[in-house]
């Protein structure tokens, strides 16, 4: 099963990387040709990618208690559904509170969940694991890069304005030494990786500091979200769910991926729909207010699966 569990991980690290770089392309391009007043093509990017993203997060419960009862498995979704429910209140209630602790979440969760993919790979190809110097480092940096770097740049601004105009001083006026904090944590890890001969996570490290300051806030956001973070979880999901384990035993890795995806596309739908529902009791143009709840629905939702995924990520990363 290692050899197939490398093929898709690499196969998933590749498609990441290819994806980002894609829209870091495209980001240049649309910037170019598209008024900058009109960010509607940055609304489309961004809700694609969170569509795409969104089902990895479904199968928490199968991960989580894979041989529970019904009874049991009843109660942990429950659980689960009212943490996201007191997340939505908590987020819609106070916005910028709320925002601050998703944003200070989101990076933590994205960057450790990002070290033990590399960190599960390496276990399945056999190799010298990394010291846990490298892995901190690593971590931090690669959370912070996507998730700080587009929030406190000028472009934000509108950006946040889109979503919701509350939002726009989130960080206190501090935007200026939260990039600094970002940029010197850059340029140590890379000094770092660089001295373990890490060379393939130096290009991840480098492709996500080109997203985020070469992208606009919700489109980093959103792509690191769907083409990174949710397809290497979704990669690690297979190591966890018996029929993909079958399928990686018979060396069908593709096949084992789609097994961890199908499940959650319902969720995907789940999602918009309490969006849309949320919308139509919410004053205001649906236009204006669809963006900004699907996000707080995506945000809450990364409270009860980030409880859950620490314990895969501290298994991975021991």
């Amino acid at each position: 099963m290692s050899e197939a569990q490398v093929k898709l991980f690499t196969r998933t690290r590749n498609f990441s990387s290819i994806a980002v770089s894609a829209v870091i392309l495209l980001s240049l391009a649309f910037s170019r040709i598209i008024d900058e007043t009109d960010i509607s093509w940055q609304v489309a990017i961004a809700l694609f990618a969170l569509a795409v993203g969104i089902p990895h997060g479904a199968l928490d419960h199968l991960v989580a208690l894979p041989r529970a009862s019904i009874k049991r498995m009843s109660l942990f979704v429950l659980i689960y559904v009212l943490i996201a429910v007191l997340a939505v209140f908590a987020i819609l209630q106070w916005n910028v509170y709320g925002f601050i602790g998703v944003v200070v979440m989101s990076a933590l969760h994205f960057g450790i969940g990002d070290t033990a993919f590399i960190n599960e790979l390496e276990r399945a190809r056999g190799s010298v694991r990394v010291n846990r110097l490298t892995q901190v480092l690593y971590a931090l940096t690669a959370g912070a890069l996507p998730v700080l770097i587009p929030l406190t740049n000028k472009e934000s601004t509108s950006a946040l304005a889109a979503v919701n105009d509350e939002l726009i001083n989130w960080h206190g006026g501090l935007d200026q030494e939260l990039t600094n904090l970002v940029t010197g944590m850059y340029l140590v890890t890379v000094l770092v990786l660089s001295a373990n001969r890490r060379w393939r996570d130096l290009i991840d490290i480098n492709l996500l500091l080109l997203l985020a300051f070469f992208t606009p806030p919700l489109v980093a956001f959103a792509a690191y979200f769907g083409t990174w973070h949710a397809m290497r979880h979704t990669a690690r999901l297979t190591l966890n769910l018996k029929s993909s384990q079958e399928s990686l035993s018979k060396d069908r890795p593709a096949k084992a991926f789609r097994q961890a995806i199908l499940p959650g596309v319902p969720a995907l739908v789940g999602t918009f729909i309490v969006s849309l529902a949320i919308a139509l009791f919410t004053p205001g143009k649906l236009s204006d207010e669809f963006l900004w709840l699907s996000l707080v629905v995506v945000w809450a939702l990364t409270v009860p699966h980030m409880i859950v995924t620490a314990r895969l990520d501290k298994a991975a990363l021991r």
